[in-house]
C-alpha cells in the first residue's frame, strides 16, 4: 500500500501545480464514448481549502474552454483492454479540446468504471493529545483504522473519512480546533482491480500527458447528478453507461458504497442486433430513435424500416414494428435494473432515512425507462442530469456527461482522502513493510 499511497500524494501535489498554472483536462474513459474537458481556473478560491473534511463540490473558480468526444475504442466493461486502440481515441479526443480552448494541455485527471470495485467500512479510534483536535490528530485516527485484507492484485482508489466523533458528539464534519478527549472517526474505502489502474495509467503516459489523479466514475457521477440536498439525506445515483452500470450511495454528502453491473446499452445495442440480424451501426439507430421499454397499441402498427448491405434485396428492405423491437429491449434492461436492485440491497439502501434514485448516463435516456424503474427499484425515482457548469457546450450538458462534469467538480474540489494526511508510519500496513523490506533485499 506504501506505493499507492505515495502516487496518489504525487498525483495530489501535481493537481494542484497544474491548477496553480491555470489549466488542467478531465478525461473520462468509458466503454462507448472518451470524454475530454479542458478547465481554466481563474478565481482565487482554487485552492481554498476552507471548507475542511468533505465533500467541497463547487463550481467556482473555473471555466470549461474546450471540449471534445470520440468514439471509444479499445474499451470493454469500463476496462481497457486494447492498449493501442485505447491510446489512439484518447489522443484523438485531447489534441480535439486543446484546438477548441487553443491551449497545450499536460496534466489530465481521468475516471473510468469496472475493475470490480469493492467497499468496505472502517473505523479507528484515538485518545486526543492536547484536547484540542489537530491535523496531526486526525491522521492518527485515519492511521488507526483497521485495514481489512483486501486481498492480492488489488488497489485502493478512494478512502475518504465520511463521518468524525468528538467524545459523545457524532456527525463531525471537520473536528480541528474543537475540544475532546477521544476522537473517533468512520471511513469508506473503496477497491479496485490494481491492473485496470495500472493499464489507464500507463495508456495516459503513452499520450505524452502526466496523470494528475484518477477516480472512480460511480463517485464522480454521484457529485455531478445528485442535488444538494439528495446528498445529504441519503440517495443512489446510477450511471447508466455502455459498456457498464455504475452505482452509488449517498449520504451526508460522502459517498457510502459503490459498485459496478458489467451490463449497459452496449447489451441493448447487441440484442437489437442478434434479435432483427442488423449491423451494430444500425442497431444503434434504431435503438436511439425507435427505442423504449413500454408497448402500446400504437407500436404495433409503427414500422420501422431496416436497411442493410448484405446485397439481398429482400433482407435488406424489411420492416419491423416499434413492438418487435420493445420486446427485444425491455428483458435486457429489466435484467440490469434486478441486477441494480441486488446491489442495493446488499448495500442495506432501505434502510437509509430517504431512498431517492437518480438514473443518470447516456442509457437512462431510453423512452419510459423511468416508469420501469419505479416498479423495479422503488417508488422515487428521477431522471438525472449533471449540473450546469461555466463554459460547458450544450452538447456536453445530457446525462451522458455526468461522469466528464462531475470530474471537473473533483478536480476544483476534491474530498479530503487518507493520504492528504502525513499518517505515522508505523501504522502502515505489515504487507506494505514486507514489500519494503523485500525491495531493499532485491536492490541492495
Amino acid at each position: 500500500m506504501v506505493e499507492l499511497y505515495e502516487s496518489q500524494r504525487a498525483m495530489r501535489n501535481m493537481r494542484r501545480a497544474a491548477m496553480q498554472r491555470g489549466v488542467v483536462a478531465v478525461l473520462d474513459v468509458g466503454s462507448s464514448k472518451i470524454a475530454c474537458l479542458v478547465l481554466r481556473f481563474d478565481g482565487t478560491d482554487r485552492l481554498s481549502n476552507a471548507e475542511g473534511i468533505g465533500s467541497m463540490a463547487g463550481q467556482s473558480g473555473f471555466r470549461v474552454i474546450g471540449a471534445a468526444t470520440t468514439r471509444s475504442r479499445g474499451v470493454r466493461f469500463g476496462e481497457i483492454n486494447a492498449m493501442q486502440e485505447t491510446e489512439r481515441a484518447i489522443r484523438t479526443a485531447i489534441q480535439a479540446a486543446q484546438k477548441m480552448a487553443k491551449i497545450r494541455v499536460d496534466h489530465v485527471i481521468a475516471c473510468f468504471s469496472g475493475a470490480e470495485p469493492r467497499s468496505y467500512g472502517l473505523d479507528g479510534s484515538v485518545e486526543v493529545e492536547t484536547e484540542v483536535v489537530s491535523e496531526q490528530d486526525v491522521a492518527r485516527v485515519l492511521a488507526a483504522c483497521d485495514v481489512p485484507d483486501y486481498g492480492a492484485g488489488r488497489e485502493v482508489l478512494h478512502a475518504q473519512p465520511v463521518n468524525f466523533a468528538l467524545d459523545h458528539r457524532s456527525g463531525l464534519g471537520d473536528p480541528r480546533g474543537q475540544v475532546g478527549q477521544t476522537l473517533t472517526t468512520d471511513m469508506h474505502m473503496l477497491t479496485v482491480d490494481e491492473v485496470a489502474i495500472q493499464n489507464l495509467a500507463y495508456c495516459v503516459k503513452r499520450c505524452d500527458l502526466e496523470l494528475a489523479g484518477i477516480a472512480s466514475s460511480a463517485y464522480v457521477s454521484g457529485m455531478s447528478a445528485l442535488v444538494e440536498d439528495e446528498q445529504e439525506l441519503g440517495a443512489a445515483c446510477i450511471d447508466m453507461g455502455g459498456g457498464a452500470t455504475s452505482l452509488s450511495i449517498f449520504m451526508k454528502k460522502h459517498m457510502i458504497y459503490a459498485d459496478t453491473v458489467r451490463m449497459g446499452g452496449e447489451h441493448v445495442t447487441s440484442d437489437i442486433s442478434m434479435g432483427l440480424q442488423v449491423p451494430t451501426a444500425t442497431a444503434e439507430r434504431i435503438k436511439t430513435f425507435y427505442g423504449g421499454v413500454h408497448a402500446t397499441g400504437m407500436d404495433d402498427r409503427e414500422m420501422i424500416e431496416l436497411e442493410g448491405d448484405t446485397g439481398d434485396w429482400e433482407h435488406d428492405r424489411r420492416t419491423v414494428s416499434r413492438a418487435e423491437l420493445i420486446g427485444i429491449m425491455r428483458p435486457r434492461v429489466e435484467e440490469i435494473l434486478e441486477e441494480v436492485r441486488a446491489r442495493l440491497d446488499i448495500a442495506g439502501f432501505e434502510h437509509l432515512p430517504s431512498q431517492q434514485i437518480v438514473l443518470t448516463g447516456g442509457g437512462s435516456q431510453i423512452p419510459g425507462l423511468d416508469g420501469l424503474a419505479t416498479k423495479i427499484l422503488g417508488q422515487q425515482v428521477r431522471l438525472g442530469r449533471p449540473m450546469r457548469v461555466h463554459g460547458l457546450p450544450q452538447a456536453a450538458t445530457g446525462p451522458a456527461f455526468a461522469s466528464a462534469v462531475g470530474m471537473c467538480l473533483f478536480a476544483t474540489h476534491p474530498q479530503d482522502e487518507w493520504w492528504d494526511f502525513d499518517l505515522p508510519v508505523e501504522r502502515y500496513p505489515v504487507r506494505s513493510l514486507k514489500r519494503a523490506v523485500k525491495w531493499f533485499k532485491d536492490n541492495w
